[in-house]
């Protein structure tokens, strides 16, 4: 087990107390034990300090002197950070075993270091780079390419032509490539396809989580910056391009065409229309609708707090007349602005 001055060593930070003890993993500050690192990121929990059992602690230096006992403490401006390093130092990825199951279907050379597992098709003409991992029943499409230690969970499909970089996690169930949504309608009613003749391009260091859908571009590619995070179930329309080191909550839908921007925070369950841009370093809260571009980094919100239902019914009602209201106001207005005047007047 590792001391707590390596850690240190290692990660940086401030050391306070016995450099000497030994930590054998890192937990909350309600369920450490005995050998445990945990962390305050959140001061409404620094009263658990006290009582956690602990055997050290990652705190900022406005919290160093509350444990009070001795047990030593990592200082550092971001615990929340600090612990996430921790934890990969704990729990590095295993090793990637190159092989390729006799149930795998592989019609393109690839490196003796890939792993292919059973049930899975790579297809004429991929390139799959050094270290990569291929779960169970994937389907790499033609011409695909996947960068050096790129790792796909079972169940993920890529369709012809897409790229992904280096360094990926790419959750079960993702489909990377589909048709986007792209439809002309004729005087009576009918659809008539338009062919999706674009790719997905994918760069280093991204992580999609499970059973999200990437379109690809209609004419020109769908685009997910370096560093980008995605997580489950969500939906990107085709030629949208998000920015470097964005991330996505779940269930969040993207329109065709979005432009989102770098080192955005966007989260679960928003809905963003089509052809809009946001900038960089903007924030957009829980279950919002974008429904124009935002040009300025900041915090947007478009949710109703919850309000129990008796309140809600109340409160709509009076929403159903809010342009009678706003009409009672703008005469009354116009009223008053004639009393005044012919107040004036006298």
């Amino acid at each position: 087990m590792p001391r707590i001055d390596a850690l240190v060593a290692r990660l940086g930070g401030e050391l306070a107390g016995d450099g000497s003890v030994e930590i054998r993993r890192v937990a909350t500050l309600e369920q450490a034990g005995e050998g445990d690192l945990a962390f305050l990121a959140n001061p409404k929990y620094r009263g658990q300090l006290k009582t956690s059992r602990a055997a050290a602690f990652i705190v900022k230096p406005a919290h160093r002197d509350v444990v009070g006992d001795g047990r030593p403490c990592i200082v550092t401006d971001d615990p929340y950070l600090y612990f996430a390093r921790v934890a990969r130092l704990f729990n590095p990825p295993s090793p990637v075993v190159g092989g390729v199951h006799p149930l795998a279907s592989v019609r393109s050379t690839i490196p003796a270091t890939v792993a292919i597992d059973a049930g899975a098709v790579v297809e004429e003409g991929a390139e799959i780079g050094e270290d990569v991992l291929i779960g169970a029943n994937c389907v790499i499409g033609r011409g695909v390419r996947i960068g050096r230690g790129t790792r796909l969970a079972p169940n993920v499909t890529i369709y012809a032509g897409c790229v992904l970089g280096e360094d990926c996690i790419i959750h079960a169930g993702v489909v990377i490539g589909s048709d986007g949504f792209g439809f002309a309608r004729e005087a009576e009613g009918r659809w008539v396809k338009i062919p999706q003749t674009g790719r997905v391009v994918i760069g280093n260091d991204v992580e999609i989580g499970a059973n999200t859908t990437i379109d690809r571009g209609a004419l020109g590619d769908t685009v997910i910056g370096d560093g980008a995070k995605i997580d489950n179930q969500i939906q990107i329309g085709h030629n949208t391009h998000i920015g470097e080191h964005t991330a996505i909550a779940g269930s969040t839908g993207i329109a065709g065409s979005a432009r989102i921007g770098a080192r955005c925070m966007i989260g679960g369950g928003v809905g963003i229309g089509g052809h809009l841009a946001i900038a960089d370093d903007v924030t957009i809260t829980g279950r919002t609708s974008i429904m124009k571009s935002i040009p300025t980094a900041g915090v947007y919100a478009g949710c109703l707090p919850q309000q129990t239902h008796a309140d809600w019914i109340k409160n709509f009602a009076h929403l159903r007349h809010l342009d009678a209201l706003a009409s009672r106001v703008r005469f009354l207005e116009q009223r008053l602005e004639q009393l005044e005047k012919a107040r004036e007047s006298l």
